[in-house]
């Protein structure tokens, strides 16, 4: 058992404590963070001369030797460590003997997995925008193409009027704007560094907390030290924040697979993005959406997990907060996989516009544009919505849409009607005259795609990377031999 601590105890412990306590198995996953973590830490150690230059450049040119041997499979992470921390620190020692020991000097684990978490997450948060805007760069796209591709528009699942399929998107491209919105207020509200908050109440070492903060890519350091180790709001937001895009793709994914139905036939899900039947020849089956859709709940298990976690935590670190890191990794890697394989299945989805178009013709979405024209020719509305369900009615039984009436049929109806109504009843006036902000007609949607237009060309992480530039000189340093003279000095 490779541990940090065992000085006051007389008794190794039991077999399945350790195993049962041990995080290796799962916080491996922030190795890269960790070490990172102890570079800056390092570095601040020197500027400040609690260490000497040459420790801090032999254990930093270490750790960066470590990561480097684990990543070429030259050193294996095991249960052998009961956590990552001891892993990276047990191995330094074996390498450099006492100057190794000095890594921990001014750190307790318990700021140092509050950073590590930190710093994983805001990768994940950067990764997850990113996702985000490729899947709106599709939906701008299907927009842009479609702004003349008349479907229904439905409520309770009945047709209720006639949209474009520009004008759907749309909906679905607000949300996914919505969400990186949200990675973008957790990012800053995230961003600042609970290192140097030690175990609880800071340190007696005179630590530069603000320069391992730069160094790190952070805006500064976290300003209670009891906080500092015990926050987990980020987290909690961040996990919010992905079950609501899972929500969001869920019922994206419901309306594909309802589209992809054959009693709908909108869409055709690529042959890439689908799968068949082992006993139905004839099954083309949208299981990316249906797991999709399946997986949404598995994000949400992971945000219910941590706010019943937390809930009872007292100030400040308690052993129950190992608990925010499997399920939490879970949820991102699940997040992530499901919005990158929805954009691809998205990309490559075929529109039946004939089939979109016949379905909103046959479904009466042009009912209320019909009670509208009555009352524009001085009717009340109240008797135009009776006069039109009563021509409903008779369409039904005729199994005709309201275009295929003759003007004398529609007369027995309302005497108003004159040959005028046929134009007020096409799809492409029902939908083109809606022109108020947000409506579907052509001109409204015009003014939108070039608002998207505009809000695709700019990126919120241009201004992180110009804010936070130290945290990719730190990443790029990495790979240089003489990095840490730089850094020091």
């Amino acid at each position: 058992m490779a541990q940090l601590w065992g000085g006051r105890f007389t008794k190794e412990t039991d077999q399945l404590v350790y195993n049962f306590n041990a995080s290796i198995s799962f916080d491996q996953k922030f190795y890269k963070q960790d070490i990172l973590g102890s570079m800056a830490h390092v570095a601040m150690l020197g500027k400040q001369g609690i260490l000497t230059r040459e420790e801090s450049k032999k254990i930093i040119a270490c750790l960066k030797e470590i990561q480097e041997d684990v990543e070429n499979g030259k050193l294996e992470i095991t249960s052998e460590y009961e956590d990552i921390h001891s892993f990276v620190e047990a191995n330094l020692i074996d390498r450099l003997g006492d100057t190794g020991k000095k890594l921990h000097t001014g750190r307790s684990r318990n700021d140092q997995v509050a950073l590590d978490m930190r710093l994983y997450t805001r990768q994940q948060v950067l990764e997850t925008d990113q996702l985000l805007k490729e899947l709106l760069q599709v939906l701008h796209r299907i927009m842009k193409e479609n702004t003349q591709t008349i479907m229904p528009g439905f409520t309770h699942l009945q047709k209720a009027q006639p949209i474009t399929l520009a004008h759907h998107m749309g909906a679905y491209f607000e949300m996914f704007k919505r969400d990186r919105s949200r990675m973008h207020d957790i990012y800053e509200r995230m961003n600042y560094c609970p290192l140097g908050s030690g175990a609880l109440a800071g340190t007696t070492y005179p630590l530069d907390r603000e320069y391992s903060a730069e160094l790190l890519g952070f805006y500064g350091p976290t300003l209670n030290s009891m906080d500092g180790v015990s926050d987990r709001d980020y987290l909690i937001e961040y996990l919010s924040a992905m079950a609501t895009i899972m929500m969001h793709l869920s019922r994206f994914s419901e309306e594909i697979i309802i589209w992809n139905s054959n009693e709908y036939k909108f869409v055709e899900i690529d042959d890439a993005y689908s799968t068949g039947s082992s006993i139905m020849p004839q099954k083309k089956n949208p299981d990316i959406a249906e797991l999709v859709r399946g997986k949404t709940g598995r994000v949400y298990g992971a945000l219910m997990s941590l706010l019943t976690t937390m809930k009872g935590i007292p100030l400040a670190y308690n052993k129950d907060m190992q608990e925010d890191k499997e399920l939490s990794f879970d949820a991102m890697d699940t997040t992530k996989g499901c919005i990158a394989l929805f954009t691809g299945m998205l990309d490559t989805l075929k529109f039946n516009k004939d089939v979109m178009r016949k379905s909103a013709n046959h479904g009466f979405t042009n009912a209320t544009d019909a009670a509208d024209y009555l009352v524009n020719h001085g009717v009340p509305f109240r008797d135009a919505h009776g006069i039109i369900g009563r021509i409903v009615l008779y369409c039904l039984d005729k199994q005709i849409p309201i275009d295929d009436m003759s003007l004398e049929e529609l007369k027995t109806f309302s005497p108003v009607f004159e040959e005028d109504i046929y134009d007020a009843l096409s799809m492409e006036t029902c939908v083109n005259k809606r022109l108020t902000v947000g409506a579907p007609g052509e001109e409204a949607m015009k003014k939108v795609i070039a608002e998207n237009d505009a809000y695709l060309a700019t990126d919120w992480q241009d201004e992180i990377d110009k804010m936070s530039k130290e945290l990719r000189l730190l990443d790029n340093k990495l790979q240089e031999n003489n990095w840490s003279t730089e850094l020091i000095e």
